[in-house]
């Protein structure tokens, strides 16, 4: 019998500091996350971050947080139970950090009488720190604790057509209604490092500008190069004129280089130079969470009517579109048959 499980990242149980500080804690010394030796990783991270991140951070969830609890859960949920209603097949919903776990869904399935799983990452891009310790974690888990089950990992789907369709027409609804003089695409960054750790070529990512538009098997596993695929695809859906869109990064910890242009500085150069009007939407997320609503609904807004810019807006993402969900369940369909 086959099921599917939906995996997102996941979220702290709470806004309270311990609750935080337990998730950081969490998804900070994920070796793919933050790829540096252990022993540095963990003086890094217990030693410096947790004791001084977690009530910064208890702060920002605190801005965002629902009477039915976070955002990035309350949203997963309401497109598992969609997806559910339409699948022939069980569906379940796991996170990477925090709760339910990515055990407890695999769990669930089986006892339906689940011996054939596809594992859908939500993330339409793939990197290390999302797709690849998804996978990696759920593979571990199955070996260790249901050797009898069979699993499929859903590839990236950043340039599967029915995917951008979905994107691009959530797009252009708010392009339509609200007439931006700029769209800006903005992803969640990454080291330069992971993309060149990711390079199965070992010498085609040089992230010089050129390498993500030359053809290559590298681009199966380059988070860059699919960012701006992702962009450039919606563009030409959405006939964008060049030089109304680009494509940015947001999100960067520590000194290390990290993919660049970062969105902070380009919204506040937007701004400087006279863009009135400008929409940012974030295709590295399905679901929107704290990156979206707090650090560009918030933050981002907020620097940019400083800066002189009018409007801003924020375009939501997927969520539990009802287009998103139909695309979701046909994949499933698809597999299973």
């Amino acid at each position: 019998m086959k099921g599917a499980l939906l995996v997102n990242l996941g979220s702290p149980d709470s806004t309270k500091v311990k609750d935080v500080k337990k998730y950081l804690d969490e998804f900070l010394m994920d070796k793919r996350v933050i790829d540096i030796p252990y022993l540095v990783r963990a003086f890094v991270v217990k030693g410096i971050i947790l004791n001084t991140r977690p009530k910064k951070s208890a702060e920002a969830y605190k801005k965002i947080w629902w009477d039915e609890g976070s955002p990035l859960i309350v949203l997963s949920e309401r497109l598992h139970k969609k997806v559910q209603q339409k699948s022939e097949i069980p569906v379940e919903l796991a996170m990477r950090y925090g709760k339910p776990s990515i055990k407890s869904g695999i769990e669930k399935l089986v006892a339906q009488g689940v011996n054939e799983i596809f594992l859908i990452p939500l993330y339409p891009q793939f990197a290390m720190a999302t797709t690849e310790t998804i996978e990696v974690l759920a593979a571990k888990l199955v070996k260790k604790h249901f050797p009898n089950i069979q699993l499929t990992n859903l590839p990236a789907f950043y340039n599967k057509q029915d995917y951008i369709s979905v994107l691009s027409k959530s797009i252009k609804s708010y392009l339509e209604k609200e007439k931006p003089e700029h769209l800006l695409f903005s992803y969640h960054g990454v080291p330069e490092r992971h993309i060149r750790k990711s390079d199965i070529t070992k010498s085609h990512c040089k992230i010089d500008g050129s390498c993500c538009n030359t053809p290559s098997p590298a681009h199966e596993f380059c988070y860059r190069h699919q960012c701006y695929e992702t962009t450039k695809q919606v563009a030409e859906v959405l006939n964008l004129e060049e030089g109304s869109f680009s494509t940015s990064f947001q999100s960067r910890l520590g000194r290390d280089p990290w993919l660049q242009p970062y969105t902070d500085k380009t919204i506040e150069g937007f701004a400087k130079n006279g863009v009135k009007n400008l929409a940012v939407v974030t295709p590295a997320f399905v679901s929107d969470c704290l990156e979206t609503l707090e650090e560009i609904g918030m933050e981002a807004k907020d620097d940019f009517i400083e800066n002189g810019g009018e409007k801003f807006t924020t375009i939501p993402c997927l969520n539990d579109n009802e287009d998103w969900v139909d695309t979701l369940t046909n994949w499933i369909t698809n597999w299973a048959k």
